[in-house]
């Protein structure tokens, strides 16, 4: 990847959301995207802001981002449409809260399946792509406070965070040499259209965040698009906490 090089990306579960405001970050920054959402409507609609803002700058492409075949397909429709594939982001990702006595392996499968095994098949995709063109690239996984710190009812979610982590320092020994560096983010409380349904949601996190306020879509989009563009090109293997100081203390929201 270089300053001179078209940036097509890939953002995966960007219907809404952090996933939207990182696709519009990459389109404001002149990266051309392949958004998808699985449902059709919500791509439909994200298109077309970013589209209003940015002309000509996105195409949509909905479907299950856990599913190889269509992964397969999102990585030759942005080759096909935009000539290349530089950036992959599997942001796409499900939350099923439940006590770990009572999990049960359906809800399993269901996180590991799109949150594990989404990311992976996507940064394998994206990574035989890149190695084709010879262009390198960035590959950026989408984790959590949940894979640093323990949280209340989500043993299984956590884990799939911190196994993303791990899985971009690994992939660093396989990747470096073809020029596509790898790294995570790692979101606390953002306010977003689903987590603003929980009661008090803002109020409670600007209780226990030592910057005295949870963070929205925008603060995780910022560090996305530096992390995938040029002026990162040294930076591999790393995972970046965004979460205004809340691991540096860990207070428990549920106090």
């Amino acid at each position: 990847m270089s300053k001179n090089t078209l940036e097509v990306a890939i953002v995966t579960g960007a219907g809404v959301g952090i996933g939207l405001a990182i696709a519009h970050e990459l389109a404001k920054s002149g990266v051309k995207v392949v958004l998808n959402d699985l449902a059709p409507t919500l791509t439909a609609e994200a298109v077309s802001k970013i589209n209003s803002a940015f002309p000509q700058s996105c195409i949509g492409l909905a479907g299950d981002a856990s599913d190889p075949e269509f992964i397969q397909r999102m990585v030759d429709t942005a080759v096909e449409h935009f000539g290349a594939l530089t950036i992959a982001i599997p942001n796409a990702g499900i939350t099923i809260y439940g006590e770990f006595l009572s999990f049960s392996p359906d809800d399993f499968k269901k996180v590991t399946q799109l949150n594990l095994g989404g990311s992976f098949f996507l940064a394998q995709a994206a990574s035989k792509q890149m190695i084709r063109q010879g262009t390198g690239g960035a590959i950026l996984f989408m984790s959590s406070v949940t894979g640093h710190q323990a949280h209340k009812n989500l043993a299984a979610y956590g884990m799939t965070k911190a196994g993303l982590e791990l899985l971009a320092k690994t992939l660093v020994v396989e990747l470096s040499q073809y020029g596509i560096t790898v790294n995570a983010v790692a979101p606390g409380a953002t306010v977003t259209e689903r987590t603003s349904m929980q009661e008090d949601f803002v109020g409670i996190w600007s209780n226990i965040t030592p910057l005295g306020k949870p963070a929205y879509p925008e603060d995780i989009a910022h560090a996305v698009a530096f992390l995938v563009s040029a002026n990162a090109r040294h930076i591999t293997g790393q995972s970046l906490v965004i979460d205004g100081g809340w691991t540096s203390t860990s207070p428990s929201p549920y106090s």
